[in-house]
């Protein structure tokens, strides 16, 4: 009977560890399952435009977001504009700076941004020209808009021929329009515009000693 007894409690000591054991899985399984998803979901959705739009209904600042996060502002810039991504962590302390969880981040909203302002730009300084991309992530649109500053004897990079149209208009100074086809460019004050097919390639040449601003259209989105 001692012997019996002994038996017992061992298989009752192996129950019980077998079962602690498939608690443990079951509960890595279901975290994996859990973060598997919400990867899923991240990757279906503009990341940046939900972040950008809760900022915007808390109220915050990147600064202000920026110290509850411990992230650096430039680096939520980044991820507003779609320029980086964040890892489920970042993410899920970003979602709880902004008041929801991850499930509530990744809900499907039918609200469509149309309205933008300074501060969803995104600037990027080069060389010898400033691009502003006015409109954030606009790669996934029909048209993209930029604002591109040309220092004094600078150009833009080239655009090499596309099957879509593009449109400019000169706010500042004076550029050319240098194409395959016209290589010397044509002239364009304040004021003047322009509108090319994208069947050649083609750049922006500020030949002055003084800074030039134009608004530059693209569709497809090509810069």
């Amino acid at each position: 009977m001692k012997s019996l007894e002994t038996v017992n409690k061992k298989f009752e000591k192996t129950i019980a560890t077998f079962h602690g054991i498939c608690i443990i899985i079951f509960g890595f399984i279901k975290t994996d399952f859990k973060f598997s998803v919400a990867k899923q979901r991240r990757d279906m959705i503009d990341i940046g435009h939900r972040i950008r739009q809760l900022r915007y209904k808390n109220d915050l600042t990147l600064e202000e977001l920026a110290s509850r996060t411990e992230l650096t502002k430039g680096f939520l810039s980044q991820l507003e504009n779609n320029l980086t991504s964040p890892s489920l962590q970042t993410l899920e302390d970003i979602a709880e700076a902004l008041g929801t969880t991850l499930s509530r981040f990744f809900a499907v909203e039918n609200d469509e941004q149309i309205v933008f302002t300074s501060d969803d730009e995104f600037v990027d300084e080069q060389e010898n020209c400033t691009i502003h991309w006015i409109i954030p992530n606009a790669q996934k649109n029909e048209m993209e808009p930029i604002l591109i500053e040309l220092e004094a004897n600078a150009e833009s990079k080239l655009i090499e021929p596309h099957e879509g149209e593009e449109f400019g208009y000169v706010l500042r100074g004076r550029v050319l329009l240098v194409r395959d086809s016209n290589k010397k460019g044509n002239l364009l004050r304040k004021g003047d515009s322009f509108y090319i097919r994208g069947d050649e390639s083609h750049y922006l040449k500020n030949d002055t000693d003084k800074k030039a601003v134009v608004l530059w259209v693209s569709t497809p989105p090509e810069f």
